[in-house]
């Protein structure tokens, strides 16, 4: 996919992951589609970005109705969408039983589980409807269009406390496949990007001893991801036409201990 004129949406595209992407995204000559909660920033990052070749909308991604809006709004601005980056979710902990052994409440299982894999779910779904009705990229592969969603190393391997984020992790991988081989006779291809320990502006915040603990496991290079590596990541995906149904770790080789 040449991403220059083409139009990209990227979830939680105001902060982290996203923001890093969509900066690329910008460089590489694509319009984007910022979908967040976040307002403020939102109108920050259209400015940041060019009011040209960006837009943003306020959705939460569990609800059908902001989403769809938000699609349709940027295929009335830019025409077509060929490109999806989901990268909105929460990264809670808590362990199963408290020292008190009180169960963890199922309504903070819930909502991880609803915005990080129901959430990428919903915004998938509705792209690859608005992608299957486009014309394809180009006459050799019929390429309508791209989806990557994010997963994380654990939905692998999932720390103490991290029974939540896991699970919900662990769904998107799961996910991947199976929709690649659905989408494939409309020429939309589906990949995933499972990140390990992120230099995201979070983490990069926190004393220098807790990041040294953070990427202790990592095998090489022995420090944080880098979001713009992430985002590298992104453009190589959409670039490499041969990338379908594949979740790909960008972790140093990390392998999360249990703690």
């Amino acid at each position: 996919m040449n991403l220059s004129g083409a139009t990209a949406i990227v979830t939680g595209g105001c902060s982290g992951l996203g923001h890093a992407t969509a900066i690329a995204l910008r460089q590489a000559g694509a319009n984007v589609g910022l979908l967040d909660l976040n307002e403020e920033l939102g109108v920050q990052r259209v400015n940041e970005l060019g009011a040209d070749g960006t837009v943003f909308h306020k959705v939460d991604v569990r609800q059908e109705s902001d989403v769809q809006q938000a699609i349709d709004a940027v295929k009335e601005r830019f025409k077509e969408i060929h490109l999806c980056v989901n990268c909105a979710g929460i990264a809670p902990a808590k362990r199963l039983l408290n020292r008190e052994g009180t169960a963890a409440p199922l309504a903070d299982f819930q909502k991880t589980i609803d915005i990080n894999l129901v959430g990428s779910f919903n915004v998938a779904r509705l792209v690859a409807q608005a992608m299957a009705s486009q014309t394809s990229l180009s006459d050799d592969d019929n390429e309508r269009g791209v989806i990557i969603n994010t997963a994380s190393v654990a939905g692998y391997e999932g720390q103490i406390g991290q029974t939540a984020y896991a699970a919900s992790k662990g769904g998107i991988i799961a996910l991947t496949l199976p929709m690649a081989r659905d989408l494939a006779p409309l020429g939309i291809r589906v990949n995933t990007i499972a990140p390990g320990v992120m230099g995201t502006p979070m983490l990069l915040a926190m004393p220098e001893n807790v990041q040294e603990a953070l990427y202790s496991n990592v095998q090489y290079p022995k420090r944080l991801g880098l979001p713009e590596e992430f985002a590298k990541l992104v453009l190589h995906i959409a670039d490499n036409a041969y990338l379908n149904g594949e979740t790909i770790r960008l972790d140093g080789a990390l392998r999360m201990p249990p703690k």
